[in-house]
């Protein structure tokens, strides 16, 4: 078969184009408006697919399998590809190519050669040609379309393989053949198909259609619509409202969304917001360009709604010309084209499943004959339905189906009645349990049906106080910011484990201009996404703003600071963002901004350093710098950054009250420069933790002098996990017994405390003047000696602990006596931390009847003792006992 005769034939337009079936290849083709098509390859590299496939039949793979969906342009692809071999314009390695459509070669009961078979493609290949043929078998290419709907095994292992062009096999045989390299060997494939059965058979390399990304469309609807600005405003709607579902990288479905888009811009009518509009306006242009009665349409749609619940309920893609008939069709077979396509011999299938879907829900809703409950119909259909309640909650609001009843009849009141029964308990039900997939299911029923006092009725606080994601998908986001835009401010948005793109935050913004709280916690936040989410930022009400965990970096920060402008934000959490030093300078910039209201800043886990923490120590000389709390845990931070922030806590400007250096090496010389600003009336310090700060004893004498300083302001202190020893401890000690001394929170877990120390702090709490109301000993191992100190602490009337933690302490069933006496002197205590202790059973009874006694005690914790099972039922009868 000549070059020019190939053309010939792919290029002759089969048929005109439709609504919902789509552009011939050849009419693509043609009109010269063809847009090539994105795939990803085995290696998720994305490619053009025309590309890939050139640059692998180009060099030593023989077979090149592209598997994708319904409609993303897999023939027209195949198409392009055998006419620019034709044109001489690519894969001139080979000297033939043979095109071949797999519905055409089922219906073959004969057994043929090869020859044969080519023959039978409309190949008209002369003899001498075809030893050519069999004699350089290497420059012969053969493209197979349409896969999935050839019905028999390709598998080799079920045939018997032959490797002789003029043996005579079945057409299963022969393909199997061919395809295992037995017959024919050295000739190249190019199967296109969708996910079927037989792709496992196929070897060689796999490309995944992907359709048009969002470039590729563009470029698609500018070559439909011939004026620009029509163009332009239909891309852009499409984008905002369609864009997110993954079938709108589909060729096809692009199609019919231009070809709607123009009619309604023609006609100047608003264009849809959701999938359900959509569908609404196809169904009424459908409808309408056939020109039937109304009830010859309501007939027509009844009918089809039967073969739609039948394929969708037993999951079969099309239906014979018998089962069709038994649906009604006989007085519709003349317009149903519209709607369906006839495959081989006279199987009959929708354009695409979203039509059918759609069908089907708009019957039931038409069909008064029959009541079916809603849970029932949508679980005999949810094997094959994916949007079949999608649209049931579209076509449920009146402003939606009002235009199909013009055409079609009224809908049944008792339907929608009840579907919205159904869909107001079942979400109810949902966001109790919250079950994440179904919680999205909800919000994405709730946007197509775009009434927004239905949000509000089924979104009352009590029913959904939080809104609390993860994983979302821009189709997730696209639900959940038209719930939150309908239920106006509210406290938090928490979205978590998400990529968020440009195109994440353009749909997300609204919702986070309205939120009090946004955490975007775990998150791959995209470089572009961020001047929009500063912009929701500073023009919302959003108070704090949660980046932890996030992969920000340096130069995301720059930009985040950089948008933020004026706003009310008030705490910012960065901790384990990727941060250095470089980043500090622009932090710097924001705190000192004159519109700044960020009072607190957490950064834990950044190794921005000395360096960068000096930057931020200079932020807070300035008069216009409100930083309260700064929580800097595990950021790289020595000595040698401490005599700037002592120098920042005495500048007079300061508004710090709180700082966090948790896991820091400040080591002593660090600490003895900070209490030299302590001591000075200017710092006004209240909380400072040291946490596993490389402390010894030798720090002690320098928090002494604090404690015993006049100008004091510290109330809260954390020495844990520091050798502070038995010397060091004592003197803090001294400085706490000073009349005046502001410490309320002491925490001094695992500081290789003495008993000799927890007897002086029993002293210290017992002096009459000492503030503390938490103390924290836990992991001391002091044993019954050492606490009983603190006992007879808790026991004493001047004594106003409310909170006291000895943990891992080594307590055993001795103390249970002074326990027990000390609770029930004691009227301030509300928490005692005993967890990991050694009490036994027989510290139970005893420990459980003072708990009784004491209502005002809100929690003892017991977890993790010596305790069997058999007191459990005695723990029980007390509600503040925790074991």
């Amino acid at each position: 078969m000549e070059k020019v005769d190939v053309l010939t034939r792919i290029l002759k337009a089969e048929d005109t184009a439709t609504i919902l079936g789509g552009q011939s290849p050849a009419s693509v083709i043609n009109s010269g408006k063809y847009v090539p098509v994105t795939a990803k390859t085995q290696k998720d590299n994305l490619r053009c697919l025309d590309d890939a496939i050139r640059t692998a039949l180009c060099g030593e793979i023989r077979t090149v399998v592209v598997v994708g969906p319904e409609g993303s342009g897999k023939t027209t692809a195949l198409h392009k590809l055998v006419a620019d071999w034709a044109k001489g314009e690519c894969l001139q390695n080979f000297s033939y190519v043979f095109n071949f459509q797999f519905r055409e070669m089922g219906s073959s009961a004969d057994e043929l050669c090869l020859e044969t078979l080519i023959q039978q493609g409309h190949h008209q290949i002369p003899p001498e040609s075809m030893c050519l043929v069999a004699e350089k078998p290497d420059g012969v290419l053969f493209v197979f379309d349409g896969l999935d709907e050839y019905k028999h095994s390709l598998d080799p292992s079920v045939h018997t393989l032959t490797s002789d062009l003029n043996q005579s096999a079945s057409v299963s045989c022969l393909l199997a053949s061919l395809l295992d390299g037995a017959l024919l060997k050295g000739a190249a494939f190019l199967v296109a198909t969708r996910p079927t059965d037989n792709v496992k058979f196929l070897k060689g390399t796999q490309l995944e259609m992907l359709g048009f990304q969002k470039q590729q469309r563009q470029v698609y609807f500018n070559n439909f619509f011939t004026d620009h600005a029509a163009a332009n405003k239909a891309f852009l709607h499409m984008e905002r409202t369609l864009g997110f579902y993954d079938f709108c990288a589909a060729p096809k479905f692009c199609w019919t969304v231009c070809s709607i888009y123009k009619w309604l811009i023609d006609s100047d009518t608003k264009l849809p917001e959701t999938l359900s509009q959509l569908f609404v306006h196809i169904l009424v242009h459908l409808i309408q360009t056939l020109s039937l009665s109304k009830a010859c349409s309501r007939g027509l749609v009844l009918v089809l709604g039967r073969m739609a619940s039948h394929c969708l309920h037993n999951q079969h893609s099309s239906c014979s010309k018998h089962a069709i008939d038994s649906f009604g069709f006989q007085q519709n077979l003349t317009t149903v084209d519209s709607f369906l396509r006839v495959q081989g011999e006279e199987e009959f299938s929708f354009h695409s499943q979203l039509i059918q879907e759609f069908v089907l829900a708009v019957a039931l809703f038409l069909d008064v004959s029959t009541y079916d409950d809603v849970e029932k119909m949508l679980d005999n259909h949810k094997g094959g339905a994916k949007l079949l309640d999608f649209f049931m909650s579209g076509l449920s609001e009146p402003a939606q189906y009002r235009l199909l009843e013009d055409l079609l009849g009224m809908f049944s009141s008792d339907q929608i009645k009840g579907f919205k029964s159904w869909f107001k308990s079942s979400s109810e039900k949902t966001l109790r349990e919250y079950n994440k997939s179904e919680h999205y299911r909800c919000f994405h029923l709730l946007h197509q049906a775009q009434n927004e006092s239905l949000v509000k009725e089924i979104l009352t606080p009590p029913a959904h106080p939080r809104v609390l994601h993860e994983n979302l998908r821009l189709q997730d986001c696209v639900a959940l910011n038209y719930v939150i835009t309908c239920l106006g401010k509210r406290e938090t948005l928490s979205v978590s484990r998400t990529t968020v793109l440009r195109e994440t935050m353009e749909v997300l913004a609204p919702s986070v201009s309205l939120l009090h709280t946004v955490i975007l916690s775990n998150c791959s936040i995209y470089k572009e996404s961020v001047p929009l989410l500063a912009s929701a930022v500073s023009l919302g009400v959003t108070r704090e703003l949660d980046l932890s965990h996030s992969n920000l970096g340096d130069e995301k920060l720059q930009i985040l600071c950089a948008g933020l402008g004026k706003t009310e934000l008030h705490r910012l959490n960065l901790s384990v963002c990727e941060l250095t030093a470089a980043c500090c300078g622009d932090l710097a910039s924001v705190l000192t901004s004159e519109t700044s209201q960020l009072r607190i800043l957490q950064m834990m886990f950044n190794p921005i350093g000395d360096q960068g923490f000096t930057k931020l120590c200079e932020a807070m000389h300035s008069p216009n710098c409100k930083l309260e709390e700064l929580k800097i845990p595990n950021c790289d931070l020595t000595a040698a950054s401490m005599e700037a922030f002592a120098a920042s806590l005495c500048s007079g400007e300061s508004k710090l009250r709180r700082i966090d250096f948790k896991d820091n090496m400040i080591g002593d010389s660090g600490v003895q420069a900070l209490c030299k600003a302590l001591r000075q009336p200017l710092c006004k310090l209240q909380s400072l933790g040291l946490f596993g700060s490389g402390l010894t004893g030798a720090c002690c004498s320098d928090l002494k002098e604090v404690f015993m300083s006049e100008h004091c302001s510290l109330s809260e202190l954390d020495l844990s996990l520091n050798d502070l020893g038995q010397e060091g401890a004592l003197l803090l000690c001294q400085g706490l017994k000073r009349p005046s001394c502001p410490i309320e929170i002491l925490r001094l877990t695992r500081c290789e405390l003495t008993p000799a120390v927890f007897k002086d702090l029993g002293s210290v709490l017992k002096n009459g003047t000492c503030q503390i109301k938490s103390l924290h000993l836990d992991i001391n191992s002091v044993g019954d000696k050492g606490v009983k100190y603190l006992w007879d602490a808790v026991a004493h009337p001047s004594c106003l602990l409310e909170e006291l933690n000895v943990e891992m302490n080594e307590l055993t069933d001795a103390c249970v006596e002074d326990l027990c006496a000390a609770l029930r002197d004691n009227n301030t205590l509300k928490l005692l931390e005993l967890r990991n202790n050694c009490l036994t059973d027989a510290a139970v009874p005893a420990i459980v009847q003072v708990m009784k006694e004491k209502v005002s005690m809100e929690e003892l914790n017991l977890k993790y003792n010596d305790f069997s099972e058999d007191v459990f039922e005695m723990f029980e009868k007390c509600h503040n006992i925790r074991y």
